[in-house]
């Protein structure tokens, strides 16, 4: 491995991000904070995108609907028993996140933004009893690419997330999968199943169609700037330069729940000798790093194999195809930032 001079390292970085860091950043990245119903601009070609709009209003409106002091309802007709969830799926770059944003946004009180695996890295940190009491009586659990991964991941959120709505929180949820699909062509067995169903029955869900706006504008495949182009980029504290190979493995020694630390401060991250994935544990990993990228709005300027096609055949044809799919969506826009925008 050759060396990568004076350059700051993302696999030099060990974190260390304690429980109550982690909770306290479960709010929408950067780029929602102005998420609103309002900024949302659907595709007048794809009217499904309006209709979500209009149900994540609707959701919205039952907190409107709370008594005021003294016990007097608003004025109106009683609306109908919602379900406690709105599930929003839809394909990717569909604004799925700018809704559930939006929904954040218009939760009054105490109330949390997360991915799936932020909130299973959560109770894995604090324990079961502990992550429950800490989100208890919040109004909203907003929950970005709901997509599980193994039956203990959803029996675990599925209890989880019972014990919330009894106490009267209400959840958000986004994925590329409809609920009753969760796990399809990965877990076949009878309680996984059942599991899926009960977290089914939780959800109001509103299919969003449309096409990817990250690619609306932009070429179809990532940008392969060259090792060369890497190499020249700037020594700043922003920016990192990691051998591709060395990173992934870095990886490994991290739990993804930690990966917000990586980024802490990255603006530019470089990556030399991209190369095919190995196998799907380091895949996967992968696809965990560029979320966290993704969210912390990092441009990327790699060199050696194109970016989107990282992964084989064989992984876009199996269980995780539609993770891979997102993370290569999310490549391909990272990769142009950069292009555009210069590192």
């Amino acid at each position: 491995m050759r060396p990568v001079s004076a350059h700051r390292r993302l696999a030099d970085v060990v974190p260390r991000v304690d429980p109550a860091r982690m909770a306290a950043a479960l709010v929408p990245p950067r780029q929602f904070v102005d998420a609103r119903l309002e900024n949302y601009r659907p595709d007048p070609d794809h009217p499904s995108q309006a209709e979500a709009v209009e149900a994540v209003r609707t959701f919205a409106g039952a907190w409107s609907e709370r008594p005021r002091p003294g016990g007097l309802f608003r004025r109106g007709p009683k609306p109908a028993p919602q379900r406690p969830g709105l599930y929003l799926d839809g394909g990717f770059g569909v604004g799925k996140t700018h809704l559930l944003a939006a929904l954040w946004h218009l939760a009054p009180g105490r109330k949390y933004f997360g991915t799936f695996i932020e909130y299973t890295a959560l109770v894995g940190a604090l324990g079961y009893a502990e992550a429950v009491r800490l989100l208890s009586g919040a109004t909203l659990i907003a929950i970005d690419e709901f997509e599980l991964d193994d039956p203990g991941d959803t029996m675990l959120m599925s209890r989880f997330l019972g014990e919330l709505v009894r106490g009267g929180t209400r959840i958000g949820a986004t994925s590329n999968t409809p609920p009753n699909a969760l796990g399809e062509g990965r877990f076949a067995a009878a309680d996984f199943l059942r599991e899926i169903q009960g977290l089914a029955d939780r959800f109001t869900t509103v299919r969003i169609g449309g096409l990817d706006y990250r690619r609306r504008d932009a070429a179809e495949s990532a940008v392969a700037a060259g090792d060369a182009a890497v190499r020249a980029l700037p020594v700043d504290p922003a920016v990192t330069v990691d051998d591709f190979g060395a990173l992934i493995e870095h990886l490994s020694t991290v739990h993804p729940a930690r990966y917000v630390g990586l980024v802490d401060g990255v603006r530019t991250a470089g990556l030399l000798d991209v190369e095919a994935m190995p196998g799907q544990t380091e895949a996967l990993r992968f696809v965990a790093l560029v979320d966290r990228l993704y969210d912390a709005q990092v441009r990327i300027v790699a060199g050696g194999l194109p970016l989107d096609r990282v992964f084989g055949d064989d992984m876009l044809a199996g269980g995780y195809r539609k993770k891979y799919l997102r993370a290569i969506s999310r490549l391909v826009a990272m990769t142009h930032a950069a292009d555009v925008g210069g590192a």
